[in-house]
């Protein structure tokens, strides 16, 4: 068994093994005419449960191709041009090159004695991004697994900070937008806090939120005697790519003493934009940001970080242990990223967007999510032309929200029903692939677009193949019901 070993004895079997594994995934990619093979669960589910994982197969060609009937063959796409669903973007080969080295050298990203040059890479990279939201000197941060845990640990943050106030916890309150992540609910939850802590605030007609009703939520919190912990601001929402009014929420926060979160998943592609950086502006007033790089700087999943405007405030999440980060390693400025981390092991992640920007520059990146954005564009110039359908709100970013309405249907639980079959019979078609959400309690569609190869083309192919479905289905509706 130790010939599986990576080790100097066995380099060329490394070499031959991988190789194999990256020659399958290539012809897979290259012969890919479609983002999906439209498998069921049903279908899929006894040839994987079939499997003996206590038969080894005992090499890796085999392994390969079972791994072609189990996963390979049937799995989703994410760079074909009609994949059109959610948050996953094409990755770049830059990354993917960084992916490959990091899984092989393996390096865990807690201590300086397990990942040396690895740490000041990450730390370079946490600098990098901070100037770039424009946090000030004092900025410091770290990479996590993505989104939902660089709020947590944000609002981790916010509440140590407000704590410092004393009699105030069970008081505390979040204000958040009714169209922010939900991992704002979740991280509540997790930091012991009420149902009734986290306050939702109304948006207006472009999915913002309004900054009016926002200023009466805090109002309100300090009358009923509560204590406002943070304001977590959205730039990209997941549903609509809406960016919250940042300056605006920065003068709030400022005035009531607040803590700002901005939760940048999403629209920190903008940080590289050559074209739509001012979307941001407003974000250099943040006590904290998130940022996925895994969205909109097409780096392989995970590559996400939690950035604070003052590095004292990570002190909340440090621990010491004797035998991993002992106290003394602090007095002799040694570099443990496990002092600023809610994780313990850590991959070396940030060793994607390093060999990315080593390659391509930001601006590179910057050009690829500006061509999404780009295509939103087209795509709702295509939407608001076409009666067949109903468009939310004109795109900030890349996403696109919307619903076919077809002709002398007056029943909106027929056009939902209609718009959910449409999107179930385009995915069981492996054609594209697009999401679902509601808007107002109605069933709409939505493009998630983060690929540059998409095209117009391809958007107004794929709204013809959703109004053929849901056309379908009233027909066959209309068919059963007489």
């Amino acid at each position: 068994m130790r010939s599986h070993l990576l080790n100097d004895s066995t380099a060329e079997h490394y070499r031959r093994s991988v190789t194999a594994g990256i020659e399958r995934v290539a012809a897979k990619l290259a012969a890919a005419d479609r983002p999906f093979t439209g498998i069921s669960v049903g279908e899929l589910s006894p040839v994987v449960d079939a499997i003996d994982l206590d038969r080894p197969l005992g090499d890796a060609s085999a392994a390969l191709d079972e791994l072609d009937r189990v996963y390979l063959r049937d799995a989703v796409y994410f760079h074909h041009p009609r994949y059109l669903g959610h948050l996953n973007c094409p990755v770049v080969i830059p990354a993917l090159v960084g992916e490959a080295v990091l899984s092989a050298v393996n390096s865990s990203l807690d201590t300086w004695d397990q990942s040396a040059g690895g740490t000041l890479i990450e730390r370079r990279l946490i600098d990098w991004t901070a100037a770039r939201i424009g946090l000030g000197p004092a900025a410091d941060g770290i990479f996590t697994s993505g989104g939902t845990q660089s709020n947590l640990q944000a609002l981790l943050l916010a509440r140590e900070e407000a704590k410092s106030r004393p009699g105030q916890f069970d008081r505390l309150r979040i204000f958040t937008s009714e169209c922010s992540h939900f991992s704002v609910q979740k991280s509540a939850k997790l930091l012991g806090l009420g149902p009734d802590s986290v306050v939702s605030v109304p948006v207006d007609r472009k999915k913002r939120m309004q900054t009016v009703a926002l200023a009466h939520a805090l109002e309100q919190c300090a009358a009923e005697g509560a204590a406002p912990m943070v304001v977590v601001a959205t730039a990209g929402t997941t549903d609509f790519g809406s960016i919250d009014p940042l300056p605006e929420v920065a003068v709030l926060c400022r005035q009531f003493s607040t803590w700002m979160h901005v939760d940048a998943a999403y629209g920190c592609g903008l940080l590289a934009s050559g074209e739509r950086r001012h979307l941001l502006d407003g974000i250099e007033h943040a006590d904290s940001a998130t940022v996925d790089y895994h969205k909109s700087f097409f780096q392989p999943v995970s590559s996400s970080a939690v950035l604070v405007r003052d590095r004292a405030t990570l002190r909340h999440a440090t621990y010491h242990a004797e035998y991993l980060n002992p106290q003394r390693m602090t007095a002799e400025r040694i570099p443990n990223q496990v002092d600023k981390s809610l994780q313990t092991t850590r991959r070396f992640d940030a060793l994607k967007l390093w060999m990315t920007l080593r390659v391509m520059g930001a601006d590179g990146i910057g050009e690829l999510f500006d061509e999404v954005c780009g295509l939103a564009a087209e795509g709702w110039q295509l939407l608001t032309a076409d009666p067949r359908f109903d468009v939310v709100v004109e795109p900030q970013l890349s996403t696109l929200v919307f619903r076919c309405v077809p002709d002398d249907v007056t029943s909106p639980v027929e056009i939902d029903r209609a718009n959910l079959y449409a999107r179930k019979a385009l995915f069981a078609s492996g054609e594209a692939v697009v999401a679902g959400t509601k808007v107002g309690g109605r069933q709409y569609l939505k493009f998630t677009l983060l690929n540059p190869e998409t095209t117009a083309q391809d958007i107004a192919a794929v709204l013809d193949l959703i109004a053929g479905h849901a056309e379908q289905y009233l027909g066959d509706s209309l068919d059963r019901a007489s």
